[in-house]
C-alpha cells in the first residue's frame, strides 16, 4: 500500500514537472474532440445566411405562415412590452412589427411571460402563452392584424406551462400543455370541454416541454424539447395515426441536438424549443433557439446574449420522419438554399430622442410607471425620474434598455444630471436577470462624481469615484469575449476607463435565469423618489457582426 502511494506520488510529480512549462498551452483543444461523427461543412461552399437570424435575447420562437408572409413571436419574461411579433418574407430577415402585450392593464402583475405560440386560423391570429407568477396562468390573445392591437387575455384553466393550440381538420380545437395532456377547448371562451388525455411521455430526456402538434400525411406529430434549457437541450418527435395515440417515438431522436458527438464542436449550444413551418415554396423549416458560447472547454463556457432565434432547413418526405439539415445539427454560418432573400431595413445605431415615442427595440422591466419617463418635457432628451426601487428589486425600476445583440459591442450615452443628495444616481447599465453593472453620475461628499458599481447578488463592488465637472457626462460600456469595460468622458476629451470586469460575471451561468443581457439608461433614488431628473441627450449602440 505504501509502495503504491509512493508510486502514485512520483507519477503526479512527473506529470506536474512535464506540464508546468506548458501551462500556456490549453490542456485540450477542439481538435482533440474531432470524431467521425462531427458535423462538417463542405469547404468553400457559399454562406447563404447567418444564425441567429434574430440575435440577442429572443428565446422560444414560434412561427406561422399566411400566404407568403411569415410571423414569429418569442418570450420576453419580465420585460415590457411583452411577446414581440416579427414579420418576414424569407424566414431569414425579420422585422419587429409590434407586441402582443403592450398595455399596462392587459395582464396581472408581475410579468413573467414565456413560451408563446402563434397560429393563424380562419382569419384570426392567436398567441397562446404562460404568465408564470402570482395571478398568472395560461392564456391566449387574438388579433386580426399581427402588428396589433391584440385582445385582452382569454384565460385557460389548465395546469402546466408552454400551451399550444391545435386546429384539427374536423373543426375541433385542442390545447396541449407541458405535461403533454391534450384537452378539447371552446375557442371563443377558453373553456375546457373534457378531462384531457395524456399523449406521450417523451423520449426519456429531462424537463419535457414546448409541445407542438402537427398533422401531415394522416399522422399526428408531436414536436417537443427535452433535456433542460442548457447544454442538454434538444428536440424530439413522436407520431400516431390518432390524435390520442398511441404515439411512437422517432427512432432517430433527437432530430436536432448539439450535445452529441455531431454537435460537440459547434459554437451554437443549448438548442431546442423548436417549431416547424411549411414554406410557400414547398420547403420545410424549423425555428429554434440556441446560445452562442464564450470561453473554452478547459476554463468553462458561458453565454451572455441569452437564447437567440435561429432557423434551419428540413426534409420531410411523405409518410416519413423529418430530417433536420441532413444530420440534425445547425451552424452559425449556413450553406443551404433559402427563399429569395429580402433585405430588412436597418435600424439607426444613434438615437437622438427627437421622436415622440421610443422605437420598438426599447423595453422596460415590468410595465413602466409612465410618470417617470418623458420625451416631451425637455425637447430632444429622454427624461428619467428615479424611482425609490432599483433594478433587481420588486416593482418597476426607472430603466429603459435594449438587448445586447453582439458579443463585441459598445453602448454610449450622454446624461445631464446634477443630483442633490447621495441617494440619487443616473447612468448606463448592463442588466441580466436582475443583476446589474452600472456606471453612473452621483454625489459623494458634496462632490459630483462618476463611479462603477457591480452587483453580485447581495455583494456590491464599487470602484473609486472620480470627480466630474458641471455639465453633461458621456458614459460608455463596451464588451467582448473576455471583459466588459466602463468609461466616461466630458466635452471633446478622450474616454477614460474607470474599471472592468470579466464578461462571464454577467452571463446566465453566473447570474441564473433564462434571459440575456440588456444595456440601457437608468435613474434611481435608492430607497427614495429622486427629486432631480436625469436628461439623456442621445444613445448609441454598435456591435460587431458574426
Amino acid at each position: 500500500m505504501i509502495k503504491q502511494t509512493i508510486f502514485c506520488g512520483l507519477l503526479l510529480l512527473f506529470f506536474n514537472a512535464v506540464t508546468f512549462g506548458q501551462s500556456k498551452k490549453p490542456l485540450l483543444t477542439d481538435e482533440d474532440y474531432i470524431t467521425p461523427y462531427n458535423a462538417v461543412v463542405i469547404p468553400d461552399s457559399e454562406v447563404t445566411y447567418n444564425n441567429p437570424v434574430i440575435p440577442g435575447f429572443y428565446p422560444d420562437p414560434s412561427v406561422c405562415r399566411v400566404g407568403d408572409d411569415y410571423y414569429l413571436v418569442t418570450s420576453t419574461f419580465e420585460y415590457f412590452p411583452g411577446v414581440p411579433v416579427f414579420h418576414s418574407k424569407d424566414l431569414i430577415n425579420w422585422e419587429k412589427i409590434g407586441y402582443c402585450i403592450d398595455r399596462d392593464d392587459q395582464l396581472p402583475k408581475p410579468l413573467n411571460v414565456f413560451a408563446p405560440n402563434i397560429q393563424y386560423h380562419n382569419g384570426t391570429f392567436y398567441m397562446i402563452t404562460t404568465n408564470f407568477g402570482e395571478g398568472g396562468g395560461n392564456f391566449y390573445v387574438t388579433a386580426k392584424d399581427p402588428a396589433g392591437p391584440w385582445s385582452d387575455p382569454i384565460w385557460v384553466d389548465i395546469r402546466g406551462i408552454d400551451p399550444d393550440l391545435f386546429f384539427d381538420d374536423d373543426g375541433k380545437t385542442y390545447i396541449i400543455n407541458s405535461f403533454f395532456m391534450v384537452y378539447e377547448i371552446d375557442l371563443e371562451t377558453g373553456k375546457i370541454l373534457d378531462e384531457g388525455r395524456k399523449l406521450w411521455y417523451g423520449n426519456g430526456g429531462s424537463a419535457l416541454e414546448g409541445p407542438h402538434i402537427y398533422k401531415k400525411d394522416g399522422y399526428y406529430y408531436i414536436l417537443a424539447a427535452e433535456g433542460g434549457t442548457a447544454e442538454g437541450h434538444h428536440v424530439t418527435m413522436a407520431r400516431a395515426l390518432n390524435l390520442y395515440g398511441p404515439y411512437i417515438s422517432n427512432p432517430a431522436n433527437p432530430v436536432l441536438a448539439h450535445e452529441n458527438a455531431a454537435g460537440q464542436l459547434n459554437e451554437l449550444h443549448g438548442i431546442g424549443h423548436a417549431d416547424i413551418i411549411h414554406a410557400h415554396d414547398g420547403s420545410w423549416w424549423m425555428s429554434f433557439h440556441g446560445y452562442r458560447l464564450i470561453g473554452n472547454r478547459v476554463r468553462g463556457y458561458h453565454h451572455t446574449l441569452g437564447r437567440e432565434t435561429c432557423m434551419v432547413p428540413m426534409e420531410w418526405p411523405t409518410n416519413s420522419w423529418p430530417v433536420v439539415n441532413g444530420n440534425g445539427t445547425a451552424t452559425l454560418k449556413m450553406h443551404c438554399p433559402t427563399l429569395p432573400l429580402q433585405e430588412k431595413s436597418k435600424q439607426s445605431s444613434h438615437i437622438d430622442f427627437d421622436n415622440p415615442e421610443l422605437g420598438m427595440e426599447w423595453n422596460y422591466i415590468q410595465a413602466p410607471l409612465v410618470k417617470n419617463y418623458s420625451l416631451s418635457e425637455r425637447k430632444g432628451f429622454l427624461r428619467l425620474k428615479g424611482a425609490a426601487n432599483n433594478i433587481g428589486e420588486n416593482g418597476s425600476p426607472t430603466f429603459v434598455g435594449r438587448r445586447v445583440q453582439h458579443i463585441d459591442f459598445r453602448a454610449t450615452t450622454v446624461v445631464d444630471f446634477d443630483p442633490e443628495s447621495e441617494n440619487e444616481e443616473a447612468g448606463l447599465t448592463l442588466v441580466n436577470h436582475g443583476t446589474h453593472f452600472d456606471i453612473s453620475v452621483k454625489t459623494h461628499e458634496d462632490e459630483r462624481v462618476v463611479q462603477v458599481q457591480l452587483e453580485f447578488g447581495t455583494n456590491i463592488y464599487k470602484s473609486k469615484s472620480f470627480s466630474v465637472k458641471s455639465g453633461p457626462v458621456k458614459l460608455r460600456i463596451e464588451g467582448d469575449t473576455h471583459h466588459i469595460r466602463f468609461l466616461y468622458a466630458q466635452n471633446d476629451n478622450d474616454f477614460i476607463e474607470l474599471d472592468s470586469v470579466v464578461t462571464s460575471y454577467i452571463s446566465s451561468e453566473t447570474v441564473g435565469g433564462y434571459s440575456g443581457v440588456y444595456v440601457g439608461m437608468f435613474a434611481s433614488g435608492n430607497g427614495k423618489i429622486s427629486k432631480v431628473n436625469a436628461d439623456f441627450d442621445w444613445f448609441e449602440y454598435l456591435g460587431k457582426e458574426n
